[in-house]
């Protein structure tokens, strides 16, 4: 049997890509954005990806530092020649009750 091999790139998986997006950190609160619930989506598609995402709120002064933290994640992690996109919403409006438990601990909420 002969091993085909190609020059595609590898696509990552959408937890594999949570994992990298670990590493970026609201710094308002000290925990990152996955944690956060600040992620909604991550769809993958051949050389394709697409991230939807939204802040606490629609006025979170470090909107723009996290954007570009997302960006450098990615960057340092992913094939120049995958697509990323990220898609800012606003749609559902971020809750408490988006995080996940360590999250919600680490402010005292039970819920």
């Amino acid at each position: 049997m002969t091993e085909v091999t190609t020059n595609a790139p590898r696509m990552p998986d959408p937890e594999a890509l949570r994992a990298i997006l670990r590493q970026v950190i609201d710094p308002e609160v000290g925990i990152n954005i996955v944690d956060l619930g600040l992620i909604y989506r991550i769809d993958v598609e051949p050389q394709k990806v697409l991230i939807v995402m939204t802040m606490t709120s629609p006025a979170c002064p470090m909107g723009e530092m996290i954007m570009d933290d997302i960006d450098a994640a990615i960057d340092a992690a992913l094939p120049r020649d995958i697509h990323v996109a990220v898609d800012l919403v606003w749609d559902p409006p971020w809750s408490p009750e988006m995080m996940n438990a360590e999250a919600r601990q680490h402010f005292g909420w039970k819920k």
